[in-house]
């Protein structure tokens, strides 16, 4: 048994890819490989990939997707207080290490392998920040049994907030509707009639329907929104396309259209019995659009095909007016210096707090019926 880093996940010969993964397409070799494959990562872009195998035979039994990261950018964990008070404190934070999938805020496995094999990859992950004199080394969104793993070796564990909707046996969208408080199932009637009465008609795609005029269209409108925010979308039209080819069956796409020319789409990941709300964009302005492409249209589809979760990406209160309720989500950090360490431990523990207090404020205003309001 042996510890080996990769120059990339296009480096780990397929044949020694852990078997029974269980990460989901987030970590699946297509979709790291395609990141690779398409200088999404790698590069001037700040996340060189250095994936951590334990192997035994020339196979590996676990696999951890690490990336050397020169900045916080795409990770959805936000950590910029831990970089100023290093650098304050004259240290370097960067180069770190992250185990994630990049510029994907998806909780999911992050220990590819078997239970006593990826516990054996915690203690390769602390011995490469060791021995390279690294800060840190953090895992983004890995699942409660791993983080329990990580935190029994003595990481710090940090908590955060997603919204996702859960789908409780909804015969279509009425019926979901139906469950909501009157002025919520009001709002969104409004907020839907908007976009019909705006003249804007939706088609879905999946399961291979979409082309590549799509694609180009929905990278088109993807890139004009990151313009408007003045700032470069993190993934290129080659990107999409590659999953498109790849992972066609987990890709599904709506587009928007008014008087015969298509406006806007947003694009969804499925993944088993979840659906994934990714990345949208637009070329003109529809009041309410955005709430249609990226949530109403993926409900109604999730319902529709017996999904059980709509994810619908990190943040966004407003998502909560919409049915969707607030999720805990964990991140693990393990910090070299045991003087920044106990000072970080420190922090999460008062944010955790403030965490706590927030997510039961936000079941408050919860968008679904009462007792009182079903009485």
């Amino acid at each position: 048994m042996r510890l080996q880093l990769y120059d990339g996940v296009s480096a780990v010969p397929q044949p020694a890819w852990p078997e029974g993964e269980g990460g989901g397409v987030f970590v699946g070799r297509e979709w790291l490989v395609a990141l690779e494959e398409t200088g999404c990562v790698g590069g001037a872009t700040g996340w060189q990939p250095l994936p951590l195998a334990l192997e035994r035979d020339g196979r590996a039994e676990a696999l951890a997707p690490a990336y050397l990261k020169q900045h916080n950018r795409g990770e959805y964990v936000f950590d910029w207080a831990w970089a100023e008070a290093y650098a304050r404190a004259g240290q370097d934070y960067y180069p770190k290490l992250v185990v994630s999938s990049p510029f994907s805020p998806v909780t999911g496995s992050r220990l590819l392998g078997r239970g006593d094999d990826s516990r054996r990859l915690i203690a390769g992950l602390q011995q490469v920040v060791d021995d390279n004199r690294l800060s840190s080394v953090h895992v983004l969104f890995p699942t409660l049994e791993e983080a329990e793993w990580l935190a029994a070796a003595g990481w710090l564990l940090r908590d955060g907030v997603q919204f996702h909707w859960n789908n409780q046996g909804y015969a279509d969208f009425e019926a979901f509707l139906a469950s909501l408080s009157r002025d919520k199932r009001k709002k969104i009637r409004q907020e839907r009639r908007r976009v019909a009465d705006a003249g804007v008609q939706v088609r879905a795609l999946d399961a291979g329907q979409i082309g590549d005029a799509d694609w180009r269209l929905f990278y088109r409108c993807y890139r004009q929104t990151y313009l408007e925010h003045r700032s470069a979308p993190y993934l290129n039209l080659d990107f999409f396309r590659r999953i498109g080819e790849r992972l066609a069956g987990h890709c599904v796409m709506f587009v928007a259209r008014r008087d015969g020319e298509d406006i806007a789409a947003s694009l969804c990941i499925r993944d088993g019995a979840v659906l994934y709300g990714r990345y949208w964009g637009a070329l003109e302005e529809v009041s309410c659009l955005h709430f249609e492409l990226c949530y109403y249209q993926g409900l109604e589809y999730a319902i529709a095909k017996g999904l059980q979760c709509f994810e619908g990406g990190a943040q966004g209160e407003h998502k909560l007016a919409r049915g969707f309720e607030p999720v805990r989500t964990v991140s693990a950090h393990y910090i070299a210096d045991p003087r920044f360490r106990e000072a970080i431990a420190g922090w999460l523990a008062r944010e955790r707090a403030g965490v706590t207090d927030y997510v039961d404020q936000l079941f408050a205003h919860s968008a679904y019926k009462t007792l009182a309001q079903e009485e």
